[in-house]
């Protein structure tokens, strides 16, 4: 019995050191996957759309944002 424990035990450790497996399955579909393994969602550029609930306006540049910050303040 206690052979069998310690086979156990061995095989049980010996896994934890084992090869990661390969396969990942993507959720991010249609989408490019970054240098951190994070799936890229930002989509810089402006989009127009006859509903404009689905319009993105084009975002700000660095620099007027901190114009824009200066002049509220903060």
């Amino acid at each position: 019995m206690y052979k069998l424990a310690v086979i156990a035990a061995l095989v049980a450790s010996a896994s934890a050191f084992a090869p990661a497996s390969q396969f990942t399955r993507s959720t991010a579909i249609g989408q490019h996957i970054g240098a951190g393994g994070m799936a890229d969602t930002r989509d810089p550029d402006a989009k127009d759309d006859e509903d404009p609930r689905k319009s993105i306006s084009a975002a700000p540049s660095f620099e007027e944002y901190l114009k824009q910050r200066e002049a509220e303040g903060n």
